[in-house]
């Protein structure tokens, strides 16, 4: 069972925001700074299923994290209980220019207010882009001091799609897939055909199953700062913030690797969990 209430609580809002471009926004930040993006389920062996109800459970009612699947399908629910005219929608991530064509392994929200839309991402890793109107052009400033620009690039049906979500600023609140502090690089490209959640779990099952995926070869957490980004890819940790010298040091064994999780991501896992990753399977804890 869904629980807006529990939602609000989960990401730390004591109620539900106007359905606005301004409640938006509010959403979305809290629960990127609240809810980690994380991928050890898929680690340790789990299945990972996006539909409403298993995704509430986990990311809400067992105070765990998940992937882009997981995340937009949450938000999403939520927005729309509180009033929001919200769809999901499927996109191709293009982080490093890849040289082939990406599948359709991402996710992000529309969000329809009167007769202008937005789009809204809770569950992008690879860095915080805030909401933003969809219009060719449209640009949006985040804390850590990026830029982020949206622009139309195609028709309707097109590949890699008919719009692109750019981002220009420092390498340092991102994933580490980020290349230059000062170029415009692609996100994700996407267009507004209608999505099933049929799409949503083809879509959820090869990122979680895929040898090529980025999911099923790395351990990967990370949370979204109002100042910045933490991130923990398999035992590199990676904390930066505005304004500071940033922070980076190899975590070096599983006690610490387990410390770092509740402590960064608020994921309380317990130890025999943490042995189940195959990054610890053969060293001791």
């Amino acid at each position: 069972m869904m629980d807006t209430a529990a939602y609000l609580a989960r990401i730390g809002l004591a109620q539900a925001p106007a359905a606005d471009p301004a409640g938006l926004a509010a959403v979305q930040a809290a629960h990127r700074q609240t809810i980690p993006f994380e991928n050890l389920a898929v680690m340790a062996g789990g299945t990972i299923a996006c539909d409403s109800g298993p995704v509430f459970a986990k990311l809400v009612t067992a105070r765990r994290g998940g992937f882009c699947f997981e995340h937009n399908r949450l938000m999403a629910d939520m927005l729309g209980a509180m009033g929001f005219d919200a769809a999901l929608l499927l996109a191709r991530v293009l982080l490093g220019s890849p040289a082939e064509t990406t599948p359709r392994t991402h996710c992000l929200v529309l969000v329809r207010f009167d007769e202008e839309a937005w789009i809204a991402d809770a569950g992008f890793g690879g860095g915080y882009a805030p909401p933003m109107p969809l219009e060719d052009g449209a640009m949006v400033g985040s804390m850590d001091g990026a830029q982020h620009r949206l622009r139309r690039i195609g028709e309707e049906g097109s590949i890699p799609g008919a719009w692109l979500l750019e981002r220009k600023g420092p390498q340092g609140p991102t994933d580490g897939r980020s290349a230059s502090d000062t170029l415009w690089e692609p996100q994700f490209a996407f267009d507004l055909a209608e999505v099933a959640q049929a799409d949503m779990a083809m879509g959820c099952h090869w990122a979680a199953t895929h040898e090529s995926s980025r999911f099923t070869s790395l351990h990967v957490a990370s949370m979204c700062l109002p100042d910045g980004f933490v991130s923990l890819v398999d035992r590199e940790l990676s904390l930066w913030r505005a304004g500071t010298e940033p922070e980076k040091r190899t975590v070096p064994d599983a006690a610490e690797y387990r410390r770092l999780l509740d402590h960064h991501f608020g994921l309380e896992l317990s130890a025999e969990e943490i042995a189940r990753l195959p990054l610890w399977r053969q060293s001791p804890s």
